[in-house]
């Protein structure tokens, strides 16, 4: 395994791949570095001596400005590092156009939709309008777990505490994420389940759903009826029935919608995890498929890699917006905007926003932007595409999901068990968690500092996802797990 890793040829700074002692003599382009204290694994050390108020160079890009003189063989965090981020900014479009060339087919065996689109599950939900109705949603999951088998893989109530109450754009949101749920074609079959006096009832909520097939989605309204877990009952019965005769079938990998996330980043995030990631998306965009990267507040210093990937000067505006939005979210709420990286990020060795950001986005490969989304936008053009959805894990996957991933990848140094509305699989950055937390990781791209390729792992990453897309259960859906949250935006009345 190596010691360390200078990831581009301009960085001042190195990172442990292992933890090195103090006194550790290490041979680094040409030039001998003595470190002068123990350095963690993930955490950075100085190349060369670095003056206060210098910039703090890593892949290339500053992450920041020394807050004192830094020593050559210097531990570099938190303690000596701060952001050089200010608030909001101008940018100017400098597009870098990389070649990009088409690549073979690749399939899946998956479902195949009456509208035409494809899932990669066959599953029962039970979809609550309003909160107060989330018991009775559980209620009926339990029961209908009968229904489970042959190809119905599952059945789930999202439950969530919004629908009502709410005011403006945090209720409009809310209607159209209830709406993208209905129609996520990993449903087989669907119930809506109402209450009858919510704000975002059932009638209302016809105009967000549109046009439907009627023996896949199914509505009940609680205050209606004298039984509503018996009524419910008979119409989770027919929807199994319906959802029962679909069968898996070959799709073309062009059609596969895979959103990219992480969460608990590590020091080694940015070198083996989310580059892995970002590989991955330029071998689907190549086969024509589509990925979407989110977390807009962990783009944040690293931004202008992204905007001047933009196909076009239309979407590089867009991208300036999705920024500035965010950035207008934070002051609006009275919040610093670059209150972060997390304690877990700093115990992993992330000093400073623009460290988390320029690792978080090497999850976008190399691709060109072909899309940039309001939060709860269908994706609509193949290739990469920017959501607007906040940091937060659950609440960017599930974004993920409602723009149309019918996976989401999660990459992470620190480990998480949580799930989402679709199969997530969890990609861990080193290979310590991977082998602490079995039950959690789905792939290892810890390798990638000690016996593997980028290119091998993206290899061997792209086609864990097909076998995923086929019907391979994550580590999650096997846990049982289905969780999905809902971005709150708003007051509550």
């Amino acid at each position: 395994m190596q010691d360390f890793v200078k990831i581009h040829e301009d960085d001042n700074v190195a990172v442990a791949l292992r933890p090195i002692p103090a006194g550790t003599t290490l041979e680094v382009g040409g030039t001998q570095v003595t470190t002068l204290e123990e350095i963690p694994q993930g955490h950075k050390f100085a190349l060369t001596d670095i003056k206060a108020g210098s910039d703090v160079i890593k892949y290339g890009f500053r992450i920041g400005h020394a807050k004192e003189d830094i020593k050559k063989g210097q531990w570099v965090h938190v303690h000596n590092l701060k952001t050089a981020l200010g608030d909001l900014l101008t940018y100017t479009y400098e597009p870098v156009h990389s070649e990009f060339k088409e690549t073979e087919h690749a399939y899946f065996e998956g479902f195949r939709r009456k509208d035409g689109r494809a899932g990669v599950r066959n599953e029962l939900w039970i979809i609550p309008t309003v909160g107060c109705v989330n018991s009775i949603a559980k209620a009926i999951e339990k029961e209908s777990q009968k229904f489970v088998g042959g190809t119905i893989d599952a059945v789930a109530a999202f439950v969530h505490p919004y629908g009502c109450s709410q005011m403006g754009d945090d209720q409009e949101n809310t209607r159209k994420i209830l709406a993208d749920m209905i129609h996520h074609p990993n449903a087989g079959g669907v119930l809506v389940l109402g209450l009858g006096c919510e704000n975002s009832n059932i009638p209302v909520l016809m105009d967000y759903i549109g046009e439907y097939d009627k023996d896949r989605v199914r509505f009940l309204q609680c205050q209606d009826v004298e039984d509503e877990q018996a009524e419910a009952m008979k119409i989770m019965e027919e929807l199994a029935a319906y959802a029962g005769s679909f069968k898996r079938e070959k799709i073309d990998a062009s059609e596969l919608i895979i959103g990219m996330k992480c969460g608990g980043s590590d020091g080694l995030s940015g070198i083996t995890a989310n580059p892995v990631v970002g590989a991955f998306s330029d071998i689907l965009c190549s086969k024509g498929g589509t990925t979407i990267l989110t977390e807009v507040p962990e783009m944040f210093g690293a931004e202008t890699i992204l905007m001047n990937r933009c196909e076009t000067p239309e979407l590089f505006d867009k991208t300036v917006h999705l920024i500035n939005d965010f950035k207008n979210y934070f002051t609006s709420h009275n919040q610093t905007i670059y209150e972060n990286p997390s304690p877990g990020n700093k115990k992993g060795g992330i000093s400073t926003l623009e460290d988390k950001s320029l690792g978080c986005t090497q999850k976008s490969g190399s691709s060109p932007v072909k899309g940039v989304l309001a939060y709860a936008e269908p994706v609509k053009n193949k290739g990469l595409n920017l959501l607007s959805a906040p940091g937060n894990d659950l609440v960017a996957a599930t974004a993920l999901a409602m723009s149309g991933a019918q996976i989401v990848l999660f990459t992470t140094g620190r480990g998480t068990p949580f799930a989402s509305p679709v199969p997530t699989v969890k990609i861990s950055s080193n290979t310590r968690l991977a082998e602490h937390k079995k039950n959690w990781i789905d792939f290892n791209a810890g390798r990638m500092v000690e016996d593997a390729t980028k290119e091998d792992l993206a290899a061997a990453l792209f086609q864990y996802v097909l076998d995923v897309a086929s019907g391979k259960p994550v580590k999650a859906e096997i846990a049982g797990f289905h969780d999905w949250a809902i971005f709150k935006q708003g007051v509550t009345l």
